[in-house]
């Protein structure tokens, strides 16, 4: 069990934890895009920084797994096993227990002002397995529908 009485494990099938709804939240802002708020939690009310910020499309995040003793969760930049492995996530969409992502790779361009890329990597993760999530600062990533 963790901290707050609840089993931390993918034998858990009750899908209502905190995690569930962060991720509905990111979901949801991502779906909507609008950068008008700047609070520093990853349930803030809107993606972007302030008025002047570029319009923003992706609140990255980093997924913990139950007993992973604090390494973050990684996986492939590719479909093919390239070697090359990134923790940086989208949320592209969550459904009950499940929240599907899309691996974001280090953006290589340095011209450009955007961290990460978006890759054809695509997981769905049990969020009772996550027992820990952390936000990173919204930004703009090109190629997402």
């Amino acid at each position: 069990m963790n901290n707050n009485g609840r089993n931390c494990g993918c034998n858990n099938n009750d899908c209502d934890n905190c995690i569930v709804e962060i991720l509905q939240v990111i979901n949801i802002l991502q779906s909507n895009a609008c950068p008008d708020n700047c609070l520093n939690s990853c349930d803030r009310p809107a993606l972007g920084g302030s008025g002047s910020c570029i319009t923003c499309n992706t609140r990255p995040i980093m997924l913990y797994l139950c007993g992973s003793n604090g390494v973050p969760f990684a996986l492939p930049t590719t479909r093919t096993e390239s070697g090359v492995t990134s923790s940086v996530f989208r949320v592209e969409k969550v459904d009950g227990c499940c929240c599907t992502c899309r691996v974001l790779a280090p953006n290589t361009d340095t011209t450009s002002v955007y961290p990460y890329v978006a890759t054809d990597s695509i997981f769905t993760v049990d969020t009772n397995c996550v027992c820990a999530i952390r936000c990173l600062n919204d930004t703009y990533v090109d190629c997402l529908c």
